[in-house]
């Protein structure tokens, strides 16, 4: 594709001439793109440089032997937040992809025996929580409720709004004090529900954006009435076909995207970004930046002669990053009529499993894990009478334990494939097709992360909003961020929320400019 020039067409019509500097996002994750499709759909002309021979980030696509593995993000929640991207040229997400709901959301089950079933019908969870522990029921009633405010405050609200400066915050202060966002989502919960698996149940979610229950801010505790507003759907042929879906349309809209272009260097002069340089030395010009990579690496590595840059490194590095994940991605011949798509299996222990995972220096003898099953939904993601899979294990990050993976990690996935034949799909190893594997390791030399961390910096309250990585650099003109190091944080519908946030910063500065 050249130097990143192109003929291509925008929106209606209009045409992009030759050696028109562009925009470059960096980076093609669910925040970069959503991020390139805010910007093209205004009429920005935006290139998309990815380093890897795929787009999507984390939510990159393997195929083997027949079978499709998504290798990321697979829970998509708040689907208007992916409609929205569309219509903002006029299209429709439907017209590009097929989302599927998903029910139950998940099965949690326990070792014990134990097992819940997490749908979106409220006289089927009063019916299971009930038998459970009847007085939860109405304690299960007001925590939804209490969910509820936050997810209108902190995501309705804000969860697209960006925080520039502290009168920003101060700003939300109120509300978030009269939310007690100063509790953890476990403390939380665990005032309006008293049994066990129960307070498991309705606190696991916010280890989907790489928090500790037990530390995390309880205005994480949205994600449960996010997912009871608008369901859990998973798209027709995998998350990659979303991924592919936002692809063409920004294709069409005279976007382009160049793949296996690894940046090297964010080119600074006189104070403001200036271009983008590739790791085969070839430059190109830009009228911004905008990065859908890790931040630390974006300001260590990308930035590496910028004093400011390296400043700001620094300071990240001090601060607290998420847990990291250990994956096994697996085909089966068969199919297992008795799995849903998505189970959280939870292991003996709870906080004390979660305290090794998060500040452990070591890799704990027991786990908890997630099994993703998406042909129980999509049948066409493995060959005709096979199924598809992956299990992963939240582990601790290298900056904590500094495992060796490539020793462990063979260990480490067969305790785990024996784990699930002995529990839950009896037969696996006999009738095992293909499996891979995705370590701490992967995370930091495929996806730049930062000491391996899936999700990037962790959702502390100290850390989120103002205080986590701002969607625009204070003091580089032209350097924006997108994705789950930058407010609102991690997840699918945080990720493109922070697009949005990220768009209007940059939209807002881009009219100014021109009206000057």
């Amino acid at each position: 594709m050249g130097s990143g020039e192109s003929h291509g067409q925008h929106g209606k019509g209009t045409i992009i001439k030759a050696n028109v500097k562009k925009a470059i996002v960096i980076g093609s994750g669910f925040g970069g793109l959503a991020l390139a499709l805010r910007l093209q759909s205004s009429g920005i002309p935006t290139l998309i440089l990815e380093k890897r021979d795929k787009p999507g980030g984390r939510a990159y696509v393997y195929n083997d032997q027949g079978f499709t593995f998504d290798a990321g993000p697979t829970v998509i929640t708040d689907p208007t937040a992916l409609e929205e991207l569309f219509a903002l040229s006029g299209h429709r997400l439907d017209d590009y992809v097929r989302m599927l709901p998903v029910s139950p959301f998940y099965r949690l089950c326990w070792e014990d025996g134990y097992r819940f079933d997490y749908v979106n019908d409220q006289a089927e969870l009063d019916r299971q929580i009930g038998a459970k522990s009847p007085s939860d029921v109405q304690g299960y009633r007001k925590f939804l409720d209490y969910s509820k405010a936050v997810l209108e405050e902190g995501y309705v609200k804000l969860g697209h709004v960006p925080f520039p400066d502290f009168r920003s915050m101060i700003r939300v202060a109120p509300q978030l004090i009269r939310l007690e966002s100063y509790r953890s989502v476990y403390g939380i919960v665990s005032r309006f529900i008293k049994d066990p698996h129960l307070r498991q149940a309705f606190s696991f979610h916010s280890l989907l954006v790489g928090g500790n229950p037990f530390e995390t801010s309880s205005i994480y505790a949205l994600i449960h009435a996010l997912e009871r507003q608008w369901g859990v759907y998973f798209p027709q042929g995998g998350t990659g076909a979303l991924i592919q879906g936002m692809l063409k349309l920004f294709g069409e809209l005279g976007g382009e995207i160049r793949l296996n272009a690894d940046v090297d260097e964010i080119v600074v002069e006189q104070g403001r970004v200036a271009s983008v340089r590739l790791q085969s030395g070839e430059q190109i010009p830009c009228l911004f930046c905008a990065s859908n990579a890790d931040v630390v690496h974006t300001y260590d590595k990308m930035l590496r002669k910028n004093t400011q840059a390296q400043k700001k490194a620094a300071s990240l590095k001090k601060k607290r990053f998420s847990m990291s994940l250990f994956v096994i991605y697996f085909g089966l011949k068969g199919e297992r009529s008795d799995l849903q798509h998505h189970t959280v299996l939870f292991g003996p222990r709870y906080r004390e499993l979660l305290k090794d995972i998060f500040h452990g220096t070591k890799l704990a003898e027991d786990f908890s894990l997630y099994l993703h099953a998406p042909t129980v939904t999509d049948p066409s993601l493995a060959p005709p009478g096979h199924s598809a899979y992956y299990v992963l294990a939240p582990v601790p990050h290298l900056g904590n334990a500094d495992i060796d993976w490539a020793t462990e990690g063979p260990r480490y996935r067969d305790r785990i494939l024996d784990y699930l034949e002995r529990h839950y799909i009896p037969g696996l190893k006999k009738d095992l097709v293909t499996a891979r594997i995705f370590t701490p390791h992967d995370f930091r030399d495929e996806l730049n992360a930062h000491v391996g961390s899936a999700f990037s910096l962790e959702p502390v309250l100290w850390q989120s909003a103002y205080f986590r990585t701002h969607n625009k650099d204070q003091q580089i003109k032209g350097l924006y961020f997108v994705g789950a190091g930058t407010h609102p944080g991690a997840g699918i519908p945080g990720v493109v929320g922070s697009a949005k946030a990220t768009a209007r910063i940059i939209l807002d500065e881009q009219l100014t400019r021109s009206a000057a």
